[in-house]
């Protein structure tokens, strides 16, 4: 049974009970994870998994649970895989939710998101991130994080922070931000971030993550949509204003662990928490000395791919 809901001043038939969101999901080789995160979304309106030419049967599973598929190729620059999807993928509906393969939208947080896309004041809302690692919640550590997930089509883009990007540096967005045109909020209950990959799959990843991140901070691009560091501002900007001081530091890996472990209550989440604040200082060291390596090899003349 159907029914229609006004959406963006035109009549789109809905099934019963279904949220009227168009959902991006960005997936590669996520068979482990992927089905959790699509059972979840079984009220949305649409789903479309972006996926980056699996080998395992990532677009089997998005086809048989009812999700659209379709494929990203990488070519380098910009934009990425979601920006590419928001720009390129006919969304049928005027709300936009990002999701990642291995995060989880709980009932209470689906409920949540149908009274708050009632709002006609607002462009976007915040969702905040519980992070499940090696099997446990992660309460400490400033391991969770805010992130503008769910916003109104074409009132909301990615900030493009390097445009000289490869395929080295992963094929999707990594630590740039979603920043909305008009007002936004937040939701209080969370999103769930419930990876069950291997550490070794953890560590591939975060090595891409520090060869991104290496290169903006030497090379990266002021432009309007950028969000600003500020210490004063979002959870985001503060984040990116407290990294970019760090940086400058002698020893600032062994200072952010101090800093997550110890400042910020890490030890009590248990071992899973020592190896998680282990590996935030750890990606801090490799950034730092891929930085190292790219000024030591454009001073012998060359330039870093």
């Amino acid at each position: 049974m159907q029914k229609t809901r006004e959406i963006g001043g035109t009549r789109v038939a809905m099934p019963t009970g279904k949220l009227p969101i168009s959902v991006i999901v960005a997936a590669k080789n996520e068979e482990k994870n992927l089905p959790r995160c699509l059972e979840s979304l079984r009220v949305a309106g649409e789903i479309y998994v972006i996926d980056s030419q699996s080998t395992d049967a990532t677009p089997e599973i998005a086809r048989a649970m009812g999700a659209k598929v379709v494929q990203f190729h990488y070519r380098g620059g910009w934009p990425k895989k979601r920006q590419w999807a928001m720009e390129n993928v006919p969304l049928q509906f005027d709300w936009i939710l990002l999701l990642d393969a291995d995060e989880v939208l709980t009932p209470e947080l689906s409920d949540e998101i149908g009274s708050a896309l009632l709002n006609s004041e607002v462009d976007g809302f915040y969702l905040c991130l519980r992070m499940h690692f090696m099997g446990r919640v992660l309460r400490h550590g400033d391991a969770g994080f805010w992130k503008l997930a769910l916003f109104r089509k074409g009132k909301a883009s990615y900030e493009c922070r390097l445009r000289d990007q490869d395929g080295s540096m992963a094929d999707m967005e990594v630590h740039e931000h979603v920043v909305a045109t008009g007002a936004t909020n937040r939701l209080h209950n969370p999103l769930i971030h419930h990876n069950v990959e291997s550490l070794d799959r953890y560590i591939q990843k975060h090595n891409e993550y520090s060869n991104w991140e290496s290169r903006v901070l030497l090379q990266g691009e002021r432009n309007d949509r950028e969000l600003r560091p500020a210490l004063f501002g979002t959870q985001a900007q503060r984040r990116r204003w407290l990294k970019k001081k760090l940086y400058a530091f002698p020893g600032s890996p062994v200072l952010l662990f101090v800093y997550r472990y110890f400042l910020r209550l890490g030890f009590l989440d248990g071992i899973p928490g020592l190896i998680y604040c282990c590996f935030q200082a750890v990606q801090m060291f490799h950034t730092k000395a891929k930085i190292f390596e790219i000024k030591q090899h454009l001073r012998q003349g060359g330039s870093k791919g």
